[in-house]
């Protein structure tokens, strides 16, 4: 005891703790601050003891002065007393281990201490602190049991829910097949003619640009023929003013002119007819255009009706990716269920073994009760009738007193008349020999039939013990 392992606490909080958390409402009023202080009173401290083993044990406070008659005891009134301080020691030996106190004796209930009394009930109250603590913990994690339980529930009928969704989602009507089934065929035929003509327009978008870039070459050349024209007719013009003008160098110079001119006109001819051409071709474009346009509408409207159908497998995929989540969480929690069951279930079996043993014992109790309260009137129905017998016979001993004494008082009457009738015959009347047998035999007969005083009550005597 001198070195704890909980506090002790002051007089004043341990009162207050029993008041209120072991006893019940008039033994609260009566327990004060006197009762454990300075001197402990004996009866204060073992009505506590017996609250406490009521409030953890269920064992009433009237149970441990009840004589356990296991064996023939002579006088049981006798052990009334010392057999609830008796119980009361013997369930404290067993409980104080849990409360760290190892050396409780009986002198803590018969004349207990002040510091020794503290520092067991500050045990007690450090038990009952923890108690609490476990129990709030215990419940608390019902409570977590119970919401977690709940969740799964709901857990598993909204997976089921999504199962069904998923099910009516994937799962065409039959009436509706048909009509699914030419829907899938068509689209299938359009993603192939959308296919052929996306390969035309590109090609046809390829001939397109080259067309465009050979367009462009002859352009530009033409553009420089126009500037070479132009330099040449500034270059004729120029020469002109400084060449001598000489007949035959003029006409050779002409004819190369014209040569030139025809070229010329021949070149812009080309040119003017591959730009008809290529006006044609650019009428072709734009109208080709127009029908890559609508097909690109159509392709549009095709592309927004497959992003719905995207839309729609995306959708399903994050509900199949939920729908494993949830499957995952409910495998998690079916393995916390199947764990939390299995130790519900020890914890019930546990319990249910010890409330089977205490049902037991308690079954042994009122048996062992019943057989003790039928031995007690057993033995008090036989101390009756043995009273009733000794009434009856001190009643017929008083008869037979009152009859002996009767016939004491006559026989001595009797004999006292005797006597004196024998003696008036003795004296007046002389005895013959032939009628002295006679006399003898007279005074032996009343002798016998009235024996004296003294001789008759030795003779009652006996004959009432040999009785």
């Amino acid at each position: 005891m001198t070195e704890n392992t909980f506090p002790v606490y002051s007089v004043d909080v341990i009162v207050n703790f029993y008041r209120t958390e072991i006893l019940t409402s008039q033994e609260a009023k009566h327990l004060s601050k006197s009762d454990l202080t300075p001197v402990p009173k004996p009866e204060a401290v073992q009505t506590l003891y017996m609250r406490v083993l009521h409030l953890l044990y269920r064992f009433r406070p009237e149970c441990h002065s009840m004589v356990p008659l296991l064996e023939n005891i002579q006088y049981p009134q006798y052990h009334e007393g010392a057999t609830a301080i008796t119980s009361v020691y013997i369930r404290m030996l067993q409980f104080l281990p849990m409360c760290l106190v190892y050396d409780f004796s009986l002198n803590d209930l018969l004349a207990p201490k002040k510091q020794r009394t503290l520092t067991i009930l500050s045990a007690i109250m450090n038990f009952f602190h923890f108690r609490k603590q476990r129990m709030e913990l215990m419940l608390e994690k019902q409570a977590k049991y119970r919401a977690d339980m709940d969740r799964l529930q709901a857990y598993t009928k909204s997976n089921l829910d999504m199962e069904k969704k998923i099910e009516i989602m994937m799962v065409i009507p039959p009436e509706q097949q048909a009509e699914a089934d030419e829907l899938a065929a068509a689209l299938a035929e359009l993603q192939t003619a959308t296919m052929h003509e996306c390969q035309e327009v590109n090609a046809r978008n390829d001939s397109i640009a080259e067309r465009k870039t050979i367009i462009a070459e002859k352009t530009q050349k033409l553009a420089q023929v126009k500037v070479d024209v132009s330099n040449l007719k500034e270059d004729i013009g120029r020469f002109k003013s400084q060449i001598v003008e000489s007949p035959e160098e003029l006409k050779s110079q002409m004819e190369k002119m014209r040569e030139n001119v025809k070229n010329i006109k021949i070149s812009i001819e080309d040119s003017d007819e591959r730009v008809v051409e290529l006006q044609n071709m650019v009428q072709s474009v734009t109208h080709t255009e127009a029908e890559i346009q609508q097909m690109y509408n159509l392709l549009q409207d095709l592309e927004s009706s497959m992003n719905g159908t995207k839309h729609r497998q995306e959708e399903q995929l994050e509900l199949t990716a939920q729908y494993e989540k949830k499957q995952k969480e409910l495998k998690n929690l079916c393995v916390e269920e199947g764990q939390l069951r299995r130790a519900l279930a020890m914890r019930l079996d546990k319990e249910s073994k010890q409330n089977i043993r205490r049902q037991k014992k308690k079954d042994m109790k009122e048996q062992h009760v019943q057989d003790v309260l039928g031995q007690c009137n057993q033995i008090h129905q036989k101390r009756e009738e043995m009273a009733e017998r000794i009434q009856e016979i001190t009643g017929e001993t008083q008869q037979l007193k009152a009859k002996i004494q009767s016939l004491r008082d006559v026989c001595s009457k009797e004999t006292e008349r005797a006597q004196v009738g024998l003696l008036h015959v003795h004296v007046h009347v002389p005895v013959p020999a032939q009628h002295g047998n006679t006399a003898v035999r007279l005074h032996r007969l009343s002798t016998t039939l009235c024996p004296p005083p003294w001789t008759s009550c030795t003779g009652e005597s006996r004959r009432t013990s040999s009785t």
